[in-house]
């Protein structure tokens, strides 16, 4: 009986992984808009929050910001007279209005996610954990790339001084 129970288990947990899983397809951004397809990020639902699995490659390499924006849109959009690479999507993910950039496992806004690090060669595959999200929590929104790491904080600069958007992403539905 026992034996039958934890292939059921089993069974049960692969059945839940795979009906909550999503490919985000992601590309370079500039000022003229989406350029160039980089790979996909799967997001994988788990009962302990969403696992984000990146397989890209072509981006420079080091520590780079991950966030989750509100708009389904990596269009560039014109800020202070100068188009600006992925605007469209909007500001970080914030449903409860916090205004506060503190990582993804603090009291901010939902949008922060673990940093994103990319090998010498431009690649990066290890994945990354936001315990704080859900899967619906993220369709219809998208996902970004920065150019400079993130330090969870609002100072010395805001959000994380992760600078520009170099990638971008959009989740479905």
């Amino acid at each position: 009986m026992r034996a039958v129970y934890l292939v059921t288990l089993f069974v049960s947990s692969v059945t839940y992984a795979i009906a909550a899983e999503v490919a985000v397809p992601m590309n370079t951004v500039n000022e003229q808009g989406t350029v160039k397809a980089i790979g996909s990020i799967k997001i994988t639902e788990l009962p302990n929050g969403l696992v984000f699995t990146p397989v890209l490659e072509g981006l420079p390499a080091g520590e780079h910001g991950f966030h989750l924006h509100e708009n389904p849109n990596c269009e560039a959009k014109e800020k202070e007279g100068k188009m600006t690479p992925a605007l469209a999507a909007g500001g970080h993910y914030d449903p409860k209005a916090t205004k506060k950039h503190a990582g993804p496992e603090g009291s901010g806004h939902l949008g922060d996610l673990p940093k994103l690090v990319v090998n010498t060669n431009g690649k990066v595959t290890e994945s990354v954990m936001a315990p704080r999200l859900r899967m619906e929590d993220v369709k219809g929104r998208a996902l970004v790339i920065h150019a400079g790491g993130d330090n969870y904080s609002d100072q010395p600069e805001p959000l994380g001084g992760g600078k520009g958007r170099i990638a971008c992403g959009i989740i479905g539905n």
